[in-house]
C-alpha cells in the first residue's frame, strides 16, 4: 500500500493547476483551496491523503503541537506579544508579517551567515540599523531585493 500511495502522490505533480483544484475539492468535501498554488495543493493533497490512509494525528499529539506553539513560536502566538489599545492598533504602521522586536532573522547567503535584529522600528544588522529589510539585503548582495523575500517572511 504505501508505493502504492506514494505513486498516486507522485503522480499528482503532472496535474494542472485546476486538476489539483478539483481533486483538493473532492478530497475535502468540497471545500475550496486557500491557494490555487500548485505547489500548496501538491502538498495538502499528499497530506490528506497520508492522513486518510495511515489516520490523522492523534488528539495527544494535537494537543503538544498547540502547547509548543504557546511556548516557542512568538511570530504567531499572539499571547507573547503585548496588549495595545485600540488608538495604538490605529496608528500600528508596523508590517504583521514581521516578527516580534527582538527576533534575530538569519539566513545564509553565498557561505556567509546573515544574522538582522528586528527592532521595533527598522532592523539591526553589523552595528548598522537600517529602516526596511530591503536596504538591509541591499547591502548583503549589492542589488535590489525585496527585504522580506530575500529573508523568506
Amino acid at each position: 500500500m504505501r508505493d502504492s500511495l506514494l505513486s498516486e502522490i507522485m503522480a499528482l505533480k503532472a496535474l494542472s493547476a485546476k486538476e489539483l483544484k478539483e481533486k483538493y475539492e473532492a478530497l475535502f468535501n468540497g471545500e475550496r483551496p486557500a491557494s490555487t498554488y500548485k505547489v500548496y495543493l501538491w502538498r495538502q493533497i499528499a497530506y490528506r491523503m497520508q492522513e486518510m490512509a495511515y489516520g490523522g494525528l492523534s488528539e495527544e499529539a494535537q494537543g503538544k503541537i498547540k502547547e509548543l506553539v504557546q511556548e516557542y513560536d512568538p511570530i504567531n502566538n499572539k499571547t507573547l506579544r503585548p496588549e495595545k489599545s485600540p488608538q495604538e492598533k490605529k496608528r500600528s504602521t508596523r508590517d504583521r508579517r514581521l516578527p516580534i522586536p527582538g527576533t534575530f532573522l538569519v539566513k545564509e547567503y553565498k557561505g556567509k551567515a546573515i544574522q538582522v535584529k528586528v527592532l521595533e522600528k527598522g532592523f539591526e544588522y553589523e552595528g548598522a540599523i537600517y529602516k526596511t529589510l530591503s536596504k538591509v539585503a541591499k547591502v548583503v548582495t549589492g542589488s535590489h531585493w525585496n527585504g522580506y523575500v530575500f529573508f523568506g517572511l
